[in-house]
Order: structure tokens, then sequence, then C-alpha cells
């Protein structure tokens, strides 16, 4: 069949979660047995996020072919299962920078270059290209930012045209907001309506509306914004507040979603999507009784989206493992030797969490020396795994001045290294090791048996590594470098196998956790966690 292209736009304000509303229209097209991918259109000037601070653009997400790219790409591939590449994830800085090395090889054959046709018809063949291979049935594209944003016109414009092109083949869902005012204890519908009209305005016409809202809205609000707004009064859908957002594609079915898309590009819309394995997940939610306490330590722990991925791969992992996730977030700028005991004691397992720089490194170390010195199930991620390194050589092999050339260029023990590709790059953006790498785990080690095998691949996102150099100085004292890159041999994982659970992992499994594969070695740290918890209960 055709491929069918559907597109998320937002309006009022920003952050409403059209992030989610896409991967849960994606997930139930999905259990219908439809083939489904879906992709982010960002309409700041960065080539990509890999460059901006986590206070600006919250995490850093690394698809399987090392794109950075934005964070939303792990709401859609946790909630589909499918894996993204560099084609999911377009910014407007990307759009330009291929127009502009066009336009210098004289492929515009002396034409002026303006933003239409050119800017848009980039944009569009950006659209296109995922459905131009014949590998889906549906293509969704989330526009970010709001309408009205001056930033997202070109993407806006885009749409307005391929409307046009695509005809029948092609889905309008606009996401609003409906405010409620406590005082007048009343939900507005007028923002709604002037989102709408923007929309209008720029010659596009949604099919569906859906409202963002804390409080019901009611079927006389719902027919009036449809009177207002020019859609039918069984396209506008709410997504009210609910405890998890993997409840949403239930909230979204209950209220026909997925039957009004398929209607609108006249595929048949009966039977019922095959929703057992999400719903098996949520009963493991809802009856989960008991609590499992992870510490997170890391300096960006104020910002809620900075660890996305690792706090969702910990939530996934608590349910498979019959436990509500009582994560508790720790600043390493503030940790030291006079709290960390207070900041620690009662924890179930710790996360020590990735990050560059030198910000919170100490309380980093402080953390990861009363974890090994109390024998906490523990877990270092990429620079947590690192730290990990450096507290050991520190504190074991008496290494007092050890470092990483990151930290201290002038370590008289440089157990963490940059690779000696990397010491003659001097740009920041897409210059890291980035994407999925082999890993071979040696044999029994505690990392083969949570993978349950021994070859195993992972996305990685970092410059520095472990210093081979020094392996055999830390495989003596007890420190195993249990996984290695089988054509670099670079060091992969490094763990204490004499402690419960110590284990570090140079790569991030967290991006390749979903809610219907959760990663194997966050399934491991938890159950080492819940198995610590219940001794101490004893």
């Amino acid at each position: 069949m055709e491929t069918k292209y559907i597109f998320v736009t937002g309006g009022v304000v920003s952050s409403l979660g059209k992030g989610i509303i896409s991967s849960s229209l994606a997930n139930l097209l999905i259990a219908r047995g439809y083939r489904v991918t879906i992709q982010k259109f960002d309409p700041y000037i960065n080539i990509d996020p890999g460059t901006l601070n986590p206070y600006e653009h919250g995490e850093c997400y690394v698809t399987v072919d090392g794109h950075e790219a934005d964070l939303d790409l792990g709401h859609y591939e946790r909630f589909t299962n499918i894996r993204t590449t560099r084609a999911n994830n377009v910014t407007t800085g990307r759009i330009y920078q291929s127009v502009i090395d066009k336009e210098r090889r004289g492929d515009y054959l002396g034409k002026t270059v303006q933003i239409v046709p050119h800017i848009t018809d980039e944009i569009k063949r950006n659209v296109k290209a995922l459905g131009n291979t014949g590998q889906f049935d549906f293509v969704i594209t989330e526009i970010g930012g709001t309408v009205g944003d001056i930033e997202s016109l070109p993407f806006i414009e885009s749409v307005r045209q391929l409307r046009w092109e695509l005809g029948n083949n092609c889905v309008c869902v606009h996401l609003t907001y409906v405010p409620y005012i406590a005082a007048a204890k009343e939900l507005k519908t007028k923002p709604t309506q002037h989102s709408v009209k923007q929309l209008q305005e720029v010659g596009i016409q949604p099919d569906i509306l859906v409202l963002r809202t804390e409080k019901n809205v009611s079927p006389e609000m719902r027919r009036k914004i449809a009177l207002f707004c020019n859609v039918a009064p069984e396209a506008v859908i709410q997504s009210i507040d609910v405890p998890t957002i993997y409840q949403v594609p239930i909230k979204m079915h209950e209220q026909h979603l997925d039957e009004l898309v398929l209607k609108r590009v006249g595929l048949p819309t009966d039977g019922e999507p095959n929703m057992k394995p999400w719903l098996h997940f949520l009963d493991k939610m809802a009856y989960a009784e008991k609590t499992v306490r992870i510490g997170l330590v890391g300096k960006y722990v104020e910002l809620q989206d900075a660890y996305k991925s690792i706090n969702e791969s910990l939530f996934q992992a608590a349910t498979y493992n019959d436990r509500k996730l009582k994560l508790e977030y720790i600043h390493s700028e503030k940790l030291n030797d006079a709290n960390v005991d207070e900041r620690l004691n009662g924890l179930d397992g710790v996360i020590i969490a990735p990050g560059f720089g030198q910000r919170g490194i100490e309380g980093k170390f402080v953390a990861l020396k009363w974890c090994r010195e109390h024998d906490v199930p523990t877990f270092g991620i990429c620079l947590g795994m690192q730290c990990m390194v450096i507290e050991f050589a520190r504190n074991v092999l008496g290494l007092a001045e050890a470092n990483s050339t990151e930290m201290d260029h002038a370590t008289p023990y440089n157990v963490i290294d940059l690779m000696e590709e990397q010491k003659s790059i001097s740009n920041m953006g897409g210059t890291m090791r980035l994407g999925a790498y082999d890993c071979v785990l040696r044999d029994n080690s505690r990392a083969a048996q949570a993978y349950g095998k021994t070859n195993i691949s992972e996305r990685h996102r970092h410059r520095f590594e472990f210093n081979n150099s020094y392996r055999d100085s830390f495989e003596q004292a007890g420190m195993k470098c249990v996984g290695e890159n089988p054509a670099t041999h670079l060091v992969e994982v490094v763990e204490i196998p004499e402690k419960r659970w110590y284990i570090g992992t140079q790569y991030h499994p967290e991006y390749s956790s979903t809610v219907l594969s959760p990663n194997p070695i966050f399934l491991s740290f938890v159950k080492a966690a819940v198995d610590y918890s219940e001794e101490k209960n004893k």
C-alpha cells in the first residue's frame, strides 16, 4: 500500500507531549499490524542537539547509527520497540546546511535560493525520505515548537504543501492546551480556538484535535470546540493527565484515535489492536506493592529531562521486578565525606550518572568509595564507569593522583585517557565515539549472566577511554575488565566480582531499553537492589 503520512503539530504552549501522543499513535498502529516509523523536526538552527547543554534541551539521545538526537526519539523507541536513525530527527540547521551545500556546488543553476521553494522542498524531501524506502505503511512526523513560532514557519508551510500533494494519504493531528482557571473554576477553550485559527491562517485544517488538560473536558465543551474549529465532534479527543505516560496509548484507543486516523486514510477500522504485552506491563505496574529505592548521583539532578532514558529504564526494570520505583536524586556537587553516609544510607542501589566535565566529579568519587566499601549494588554509566575506575585507582591501587585527562591534563596516572584518533579533533559536534558498537563479555561474568550471552551491541557517546596500560594492575587488585570491543580491545565493562553488584559500562544501555524489551543490565541491577533490600529487611 501507499505510505500514509501523519503530521503532529502543537499549539498554545510547548511541552504538551506531542512526542507522547505521536508515540502512542504509533504504538496503536503497530499493534494493528502496520509498519510504522516516527520522525521529529526540530526548528532550532543547531545541526543536532549534541552540543546543547542539558539545561537547554534535556537529554541528548543517541541512535544506533550514531546520530545525536532529540530526547523524543527515546520516547519513540520505548513506545514502539523500533530503532530510529539519523533520518528520524532533522533540524533547521541540517536543512539549511544541505541547501547551502547544494547552492555552493551549483545545483540550483544560478537561481536565487529562497525559503519557498528551496528550503521547503528540502524539508519535504526529508519528510518523504523514510516513506520512499518502501519499508513503512505510516510515517508520523512531529513538528517541534508551537504553531505561530517564527522558527517553525518553514516546516508548517511544508506541511501545507504536502497536504495538497498527498491528498487522502495525509492526516493532520493538532495538539492544544485547555487551561483550567482555578479562580473561575472553569476550563477555557479560547486558546485552542486561537491556535487552530493560526493553523488555518497558514492553510492547514487539522483533521483531529487532541486536547491536553488536567480536568475532564465535557462532551458539550468538545462539541463547542469542534464547531469553532471545523473539526468533526468525534475527532476532538482529550489527553487528560494520567499517573504514567505508558497509559496514554490505552487512553487514546478508548477515544478511537487509531480508528479516526485509519478512517481518514481509507483503511479498515475493524478489529482491535493487540495490546496484550503492553497491558501485561501496565498490570505489573498497577499490582506492584513493594518499593525499591535507587539513588541517582549526578550534576543535573534538578532537571527532570537530563537523565530521561535512565529514569525510564529504571522504571521499566523495577516494574518487571514487581516493584514500585522510588528514585532519589542526589546532587554530586553537594555530596562530600561529611554527608555521604546520611545521603546514601538506606538506598537499595546507586547509579552514577553519565556526563561531561569537572563539575560535580568529586562527589561521584565520594559516592563510589562509600558504595564500594558498604557493598551496595552500584551501576556506573559512561562517565560513571570512568569514575569507578578513577576511584578504584586512587583508593585501592594507591595512585592518589589518578584521574582522567579530561579533568586533569597533567595527571601522572591517566587511567582514563583520550583515544589516539580523538587527539587531533577540534570540533565538538558529532566527533565522539557514537552509536552502536559490538562488545564481547567474559564468560561467567556478572554482566554476561545479566545478558544471557557474551556477544552484545550497545550505543556509545564519549571521547575518553579506559587506559589499557593499567589493565593488569586493575585485574590483579580485583576490578575485572569483563567486556571489550573485539575490533579495538577497548574496555567496555568493568566489575568487581566479590561485591554484590558493582558494574560500570562505558556504553549507555539506557538508550536501548524499551517497555517491551527492557535492557537486561538494568533488570539485573534492579534485581540486585531488590535482593539487597530483602536481605536488609530480614
